[in-house]
């Protein structure tokens, strides 16, 4: 096992560099950058800018540098110092920008995790062994409409039949008069009561589509011959169902993992914009749209080695799950 995580790991080297690359690249890739967005507003204000300004900028903003000097210095200040760069638009440390929202978002997306295993799971579990019955029908009807519906519709429905019965915006994460307020118990009491909607709403999707998958995964495992063989020689139906056919049932939601941790940082952006709510993907959003070089591209690296770790931890928990697989031909 040892062998096999340790050539998993060196195969990692290569790959973030290259995703490093990558992605600082394609931040550049539209024409223009952020100072011409800047210019271009301070024009239309009525701001008059010279060639001298625009000089100046440009050596304050980095932007004077060849691409291929940028991406080294940036690079450099992340290895030697943690220093994700700073933001253009907000004018602050790319870490300072995202520090507050980026535990919010993880509080929310974990929540939300929790949330579609609890649900999904079991239900997959009854839906494959109550295959064709009422119950049945009914949970992949409504998986059907949990894939179909855009989150961020299901949002909007919630937030207006709320408010037309009851009067009050469930908007938001904390009650305007917590709002700006310092952390304390009574905040995250606040929060916590008010969390439930963006959790469901996100999950959704994810619980509808997992459903699903360990549906079909168990069907598949219930119809192999080590089951048929278990059930002739008498073995209680519970014992046999979760000792073997649920445990190699459960391998594709070992395998998301890979999506889940990058998920637990970019959040769902447009059903965050809906339900105003301070986390990380409405900031990324806002950062591709006025080429913020660092933010953006601290963004995208942060999701992109959260997205290869996540992988790691994927092919570790695949391989001590089921023996039976390794990647690469590596063996124990």
């Amino acid at each position: 096992m040892l062998h096999f995580i340790g050539h998993r790991v060196l195969q990692l080297i290569p790959l973030l560099i290259a995703i490093s690359i990558i992605v600082f690249v394609i931040i550049q890739l539209p024409p223009g950058d952020f100072l011409t967005t800047y210019i271009q507003q301070l024009e239309l204000s009525g701001s008059k800018v010279d060639a001298s300004t625009i000089i100046s900028l440009k050596q304050q903003y980095g932007l004077d540098q060849p691409m291929y000097m940028q991406y080294f210095i940036w690079m450099k200040n992340i290895i030697l110092h943690g220093d994700l760069g700073r933001s253009f638009q907000w004018n602050l440390p790319v870490s300072q920008v995202i520090g507050e929202r980026l535990g919010l978002t993880m509080a929310i997306s974990v929540l939300t995790l929790i949330f579609v295993w609890v649900v999904a799971i079991p239900i997959g579990i009854y839906s494959a062994t109550h295959q064709y019955s009422i119950l049945d029908y009914v949970f992949t009807f409504i998986g059907f409409i949990g894939l179909a519906v855009p989150g961020f519709l299901i949002a909007l429905i919630l937030v207006y039949a709320v408010f037309v019965n009851t009067g009050l915006s469930i908007t938001g994460l904390f009650s305007p008069e917590f709002q700006d307020a310092p952390w304390s118990w009574d905040k995250i009491v606040n929060m916590m009561q008010r969390i439930w909607l963006p959790i469901v709403v996100i999950g959704m999707s994810g619980t509808a589509g997992l459903i699903r998958v360990t549906r079909g995964m168990l069907l598949d495992e219930l119809q192999n011959q080590y089951v048929i063989t278990a059930r002739a020689k008498g073995v209680e139906e519970r014992r046999l169902l979760f000792k073997y056919p649920v445990r190699m049932a459960i391998n594709p939601l070992i395998s998301t993992i890979g999506w889940t941790l990058p998920s637990i940082i970019s959040g769902e952006a447009i059903v965050s914009i809906v339900l105003n709510m301070p986390t990380t993907g409405p900031i990324l959003l806002k950062a591709l749209m006025f080429q913020d070089m660092y933010l953006a591209g601290s963004f995208l690296l942060i999701l992109s080695v959260l997205t290869v770790i996540g992988t790691l931890l994927s092919d570790i928990l695949l391989a001590v799950v089921d023996p039976r697989i390794r990647f690469g031909g590596v063996q124990e």
